[in-house]
């Protein structure tokens, strides 16, 4: 079974790993109390990757280790500042499934073979407090490391790590780097053991980078490019996250697919129609597969939270035990569409083609022009499709009709905003205030559809509950509460309206 935590620590170069008259004294660094010595470890691990090291280029590692108390598989997946996230699962002879399906984002259905072996001498001491909890582990590590890749290349160093503990103060960890400091102790220029180690011994393979794509600095292009690739690599990144249910991951990958989407449509002076327009739909796609399991966790939080705040008196019949029986077949199902998705041809394929659009877009001549021509070109353009939608929307009367019309607005005030979101960088403050007012139209529009799909999902529910001889009271008064809620919504709409309106791009950039 994976077991998973967070890891946090940093790399300093170090003279050597036997003789440690040259590491400082630690126990000034508050609270540090005293080292305690641990031993010496010795650990053989060999790291698994593609044969263009996909996995080391995306800051992930994957690895094969015996010796030590941690023996078995470790993946570690890059998160904020100097910490990663450690997944690790028992001891096999090959890849275990469940790492070869996280790893699956950044592979893209290449193999895994070994690539370089790592054996390493390790002299571990605990940085403790005064009554004896462990603070962060120092480790001084003598390494060699051999290349699988072929050629017959290994390499030799001396590094010291200091991992903070589980309940360690991050600050610590700037204590000490301000004491190694002063003793001329520099942070190591390798991020990790691995990286070291195919720079030396695989130069050829690891230290060639993939040609950026040629886009004229400052246009357009740039500004849309580093968009899309800071968003393609976010849907990377998230695919382990939603494969193992983490909270919130699903809705971070739909709306990053509805990002990228929404950036292909909007920029279409920049990149080519025709080369955008097959992943748009797969984008499309892929976000649609994902949205029933977001949907769904979007609705059952909404139900269960409207029976919640109802007086007990008013909870008439078995309405927990239904929800709860909707809500199990519902979101079962709808995970199961997640994975599939993700464990399907289709999902690689799209993969393979952000990592193509990225890395070599098809940029049009228009792409080299300057931001405040072509991305205000295109702010307008979506602007003035919300507008067309949001106007006459508002001028219907209340019922289904003005539901699907405010729905339709609701998607091209997100087709803005992250239109906005891509050209902020570039346009500045004029973007981001059209990207927050116009966010604030989305939201009210946003709860208003959640109530219409709250509101047939209640009369389903009420239906089934009557039909079962059930009292279908407790569904009728919710869907009440649904109807006045969304009236307020509809209240607020023009209000929120009218200051985006005012935010308009063709009168910001004028």
């Amino acid at each position: 079974m994976a077991q998973s935590k967070r890891e946090t620590e940093r790399k300093y170069a170090a003279p050597a790993a036997d003789d440690i008259a040259w590491l400082p004294d630690l126990t000034g660094v508050d609270p540090v109390a005293s080292l305690v010595d641990r031993g010496i470890e010795d650990l053989d691990a060999v790291y698994f990757d593609t044969a263009d090291l996909r996995l080391a280029r995306s800051s992930a590692t994957l690895r094969r280790r015996t010796g030590g108390t941690d023996a078995g598989w470790h993946l570690k997946l890059p998160l904020e500042g100097d910490s990663r996230e450690e997944i690790r699962v028992p001891l096999s002879e090959e890849v275990p499934d469940s790492l070869r399906d996280l790893v699956a984002s950044r592979t893209r259905g290449a193999p895994l073979r070994p690539v370089v072996r790592l054996r390493t001498t390790r002299s571990v001491r605990d940085l403790v407090d005064t009554e004896g909890g462990t603070l962060a582990e120092l480790s001084l590590d003598t390494v060699r490391a051999d290349s699988l890749l072929g050629e017959d290349h290994h390499a030799v160093w001396t590094e010291m790590e200091v991992e903070l503990g589980e309940e360690g103060d991050p600050a610590l960890l700037d204590g000490i780097e301000k004491v190694l400091a002063k003793k001329g102790i520099d942070r190591a220029k390798s991020p990790s053991k691995l990286a070291r180690a195919l720079a030396e011994t695989a130069p050829d393979q690891y230290g060639a980078p993939e040609a950026p794509p040629r886009v004229a600095p400052g246009s357009a292009g740039e500004h849309v490019c580093a968009y899309l690739r800071e968003q393609a690599r976010a849907l990377v990144e998230l695919d382990p996250a939603v494969r193992r249910g983490t909270p919130d991951a699903v809705h971070r990958m739909r709306v990053t697919c509805r990002r990228l989407r929404s950036a292909l449509r909007s920029y279409r002076l920049v990149l080519d129609r025709e080369a955008t327009e097959p992943i748009r739909t797969e984008l499309k796609w892929l976000a649609g597969e994902l949205g029933a399991e977001r949907d769904h966790e979007v609705l059952g939080d909404r139900l269960r939270t409207g029976l919640r705040e109802l007086p007990g008196e008013l909870v008439l019949g078995p309405v927990t035990a239904r929800l709860t029986a909707w809500d199990a077949a519902q979101r079962a199902e709808a995970r199961r569409r997640t994975l599939d998705a993700l464990a399907s041809p289709r999902y690689r394929e799209l993969l393979e083609r952000l990592h193509e659009l990225t890395t070599r877009p098809p940029l049009r001549a228009k792409a080299a022009r300057p931001p405040e021509k072509v991305m205000v070109k295109a702010l307008t353009k979506e602007y003035d499709r919300l507008r067309r939608r949001m106007v006459p929307a508002l001028e219907l009367p209340p019922g289904s009709e003005r539901d699907t019309a405010i729905h339709q607005a609701r998607k091209a005030a997100k087709r803005l905003r992250y239109a906005a979101q891509a050209a902020r960088p570039a346009l500045g403050k004029p973007a981001r205030r059209l990207g927050k007012r116009v966010k604030a139209v989305q939201k009210v529009s946003g709860d208003h559809h959640d109530g219409v799909v709250a509101r047939d999902t209640l009369r389903r529910l009420a239906v089934a509950a009557h039909t079962a001889g059930e009292s279908a009271f407790t569904w009728g008064l919710l869907h009440g509460q649904e109807r006045a809620s969304a009236s307020a919504r509809e209240e607020q709409l023009p209000v929120a309206w009218r200051r985006a309106s005012r935010a308009r791009p063709d009168r910001t950039y004028r």
